[in-house]
C-alpha cells in the first residue's frame, strides 16, 4: 500500500479543484482495506476514482483512502461474466468485456467511474443501469469486521441510490457481474455510438463531475435550466455549462465553495419557480 504525507489532491477529482490532505493512501489488497478502516476513523474519506464529488475545503485534515489506479484486478470467470475489484475503472472494464466478446457494458464506457462508485449510486444512462448487470457485491463490514457478501436483489437500488449511499461505512471490495455474448463489432459500434452522443450533448472541454442534480420525477434538469435562463450563471472560477444546464464546470481554477454558491443558487430558483426540492447527485465533501 502506497501512503503519501500532504497529499495534492487536484488530480485525482474530476473538477479540479485544487485541495490537499493529511495523508492519502492507496490500498492494494482486500487486507489493506480492512487494515484502513477497521476502526471506523471518521476521519478517513474514501473517494473512490474522484469521480462524482465535489471538494468543498482547500485542505482536510484527515485521511483519504483513493481507489484510483489500484485495487483493480479483473478476471473472466466461465464464458459469460467478470469479477472485478472496486477500483476498477469502468471505461477499462468495458473494453476487457470488448476483448472477450461480451455485451452490457457499452454505456459504462464514456461514464467515468470506478466500479465502486458505480455501484454505489447504481450508475447508468439511456435506460441502462450497473443493477441489470450484478449478480453480487463482497464488502467490508467494519461492524464486524469481516467480508460479507450481498446479492443485487437485496442493495435496494434505486434511482441514483442503493444500500451503499444509504450505509457509507460499507466499503465496496468486488463485484460480479453477469454479461451477454455478442458480436465484437456490434458491440464496438453501440460504445463508439454512445459516446458521440454524450460528447455531442456534454461540456467535455472543461473540468466537471458529470451531472449535478438527480433528475426529478416529471421534468428534466436540462430543460429547466434553459427556462430559467441559468447556462451561464457563474461565480467565481465556476458556472453552469452553456452546452447543457444540468453541469457545472470549472473554467477558471474554481474553489469548491463556488460550485457550492451556484448549487444553492439553482436549488432557490427550482424551488421559487417549480416548487420542487433539487437533490444533488454530487458527493459533497
Amino acid at each position: 500500500m502506497r501512503v503519501f504525507e500532504n497529499f495534492d489532491l487536484t488530480g485525482f477529482n474530476s473538477y479540479r479543484i485544487k485541495a490537499t490532505c493529511r495523508k492519502a493512501y492507496f490500498p492494494e489488497s482486500t487486507e489493506d482495506i480492512i487494515e484502513l478502516f477497521k476502526d471506523k476513523d471518521p476521519n478517513r474519506i474514501l473517494i473512490g476514482a474522484g469521480y462524482n464529488i465535489l471538494l468543498s475545503k482547500d485542505h482536510y485534515d484527515a485521511d483519504f483512502v483513493l481507489f484510483s489506479g489500484n485495487y483493480e484486478h479483473m478476471e473472466l470467470v466461465g464464458n459469460d461474466s467478470i469479477i472485478c475489484e472496486a477500483g476498477c475503472d469502468m471505461k477499462k472494464l468495458s473494453e476487457f468485456a470488448l476483448q472477450h466478446n461480451l455485451a452490457g457494458l457499452e454505456i459504462f464506457y464514456d461514464i467515468p467511474s470506478s466500479l465502486g462508485g458505480a455501484v454505489v449510486m447504481n450508475a447508468g444512462a439511456s435506460g441502462e443501469d450497473i443493477k441489470g448487470l450484478l449478480v453480487k457485491v463482497w464488502y467490508y463490514n467494519p461492524n464486524t469486521n469481516t467480508v460479507e457478501e450481498i446479492s443485487k436483489e437485496d442493495i435496494g437500488f434505486e434511482y441514483r441510490n442503493s444500500f451503499f449511499q444509504k450505509n457509507p461505512g460499507m466499503i465496496i471490495c468486488k463485484a460480479l457481474l453477469k454479461l451477454t455474448p455478442g458480436d465484437p463489432e456490434a458491440i464496438k459500434q453501440k460504445m463508439d455510438t454512445l459516446r458521440d452522443a454524450r460528447w455531442s450533448k456534454q461540456p467535455r472541454d472543461y473540468p466537471n463531475a458529470g451531472s449535478v442534480f438527480k433528475r426529478p420525477p416529471g421534468y428534466y434538469v436540462g430543460a429547466i435550466m434553459d427556462e430559467l435562463k441559468l447556462k451561464g450563471f457563474a461565480h467565481g472560477g465556476a458556472r453552469v455549462s452553456e452546452k447543457h444546464g444540468g453541469f457545472i464546470i470549472n473554467f477558471d481554477n474554481a474553489k469548491g465553495g463556488d460550485i457550492i454558491e451556484i448549487i444553492a443558487e439553482v436549488k432557490r430558483r427550482v424551488m421559487e419557480k417549480y416548487n420542487l426540492d433539487l437533490e444533488v447527485e454530487q458527493r459533497i465533501i
